[in-house]
């Protein structure tokens, strides 16, 4: 009998030490659970060859670098997720957290933005990025969150359109378009810009472009050099006009309760992200768009310069005066001309 008690104290105290052990190690010995890492889902309808479909990819390795993993970016390029006029939707209901979006499809949730399509509203590159990612563009990206539900954080470049004709013809002033059939694309922004630009708008499909400029179908149309390029227009044209009346840019955006959710950190991390992700693009496109005006020449093409002063004050006055700057922040327009000189 005193054997068997003897045991059950042994049993009884090898069962409490093994308990205090373990509850000992789980609290200062253990290691805690890992945090679930914080998903990014990031989605354009881009192919991996543009240069906003690279910086995506700059963004993704420097949060994941600078958050040690804790923040991972899944990214979708090529529509593969959502097609174009289904991302900004998606961001607004959380179904993707960011897309790289573009003015123009944020004019029907804040109609004032239609500012930022305009022809000239941007002089230069150095002017569209110094607004779009400074002050005013964080004015501008913090109203587009209030109303929307998503928050532009930056701006990209894209590329600036220029004038490419059939004929060797220079183009100095608006007055120069007159009786040109430039095409363009088929929306009323896109024809209206054509007439402010002065020549006569005519709606052709991008596809049906190559077909339409070797016909003399149309006289010239308008695109960044590098798509120029890339759809072989130099091989029905004959002259590139600089005029600079497009500075286009897309926006990485992102899904504004997502970012209301994250920490301050994590926010910071985002940001390099989006910086880091700005300076691949600006410098791919701008680069590429400095060696398109050697390969035109090369290729036998004539390269003029407008005179961008008589163009973007022609073609504002235009704006001005249409339908279009009533729904205008007059104030912020004012702001974005200053910021030029």
């Amino acid at each position: 009998m005193k054997k068997l008690a003897f045991l059950l104290v042994l049993i009884l105290a090898a069962g409490m030490l093994f308990a205090g052990g373990g509850g000992q190690q789980g609290s200062s010995g253990g290691a805690a659970p890992a945090a679930k890492p914080i998903e990014l889902v990031y989605t354009m309808t881009a192919v991996p060859t543009d240069a906003h479909a690279g910086a995506m990819m700059v963004f993704k390795e420097t949060v994941e670098r600078l958050s040690g993993g804790t923040i991972k970016v899944l990214t979708y390029d090529s529509a593969s997720l959502f097609k174009q006029e289904q991302e900004v939707s998606a961001v607004k209901s959380g179904q993707a957290d960011i897309s790289a979006v573009a003015a123009p499809w944020l004019t029907d949730g804040s109609p004032w933005i239609s500012m930022f399509t305009a022809g000239y509203i941007f002089q230069s590159y150095e002017h569209m990025t110094k607004v779009l990612n400074g002050p005013i563009g964080q004015q501008a990206f913090e109203r587009v969150a209030r109303e929307q539900g998503l928050r532009p954080l930056g701006a990209q470049y894209l590329g600036t359109r220029q004038l490419n004709l059939v004929e060797d013809k220079p183009i100095r002033t608006p007055g120069d378009l007159r009786g040109v059939n430039l095409r363009m694309p088929n929306s009323d922004a896109w024809l209206f810009l054509g007439r402010a630009l002065g020549a006569n708008p005519t709606p052709i499909s991008f596809s049906e472009l190559y077909m339409a400029l070797q016909t003399k179908t149309v006289d010239g149309q308008d695109n960044p050099l590098p798509s120029t390029k890339n759809a072989k227009f130099y091989e029905v044209t004959k002259s590139i006009t600089i005029t600079n009346h497009v500075v286009d840019s897309v926006w990485p955006a992102i899904n504004e309760a997502k970012w209301q959710s994250l920490t301050q950190q994590q926010k910071d991390w985002i940001m390099e992200g989006v910086k880091a992700g700005i300076k691949y693009c600006d410098e791919t496109n701008l680069k590429a768009e400095a060696e398109m005006v050697q390969f035109f020449k090369d290729s036998g093409l004539k390269v003029y310069n407008a005179d961008l002063d008589a163009f973007s004050s022609h073609v504002l006055d235009q704006y001005l005066q249409s339908d279009f700057a009533k729904t205008w922040d007059l104030d912020l327009f004012k702001n974005i001309q200053d910021a030029a000189k």
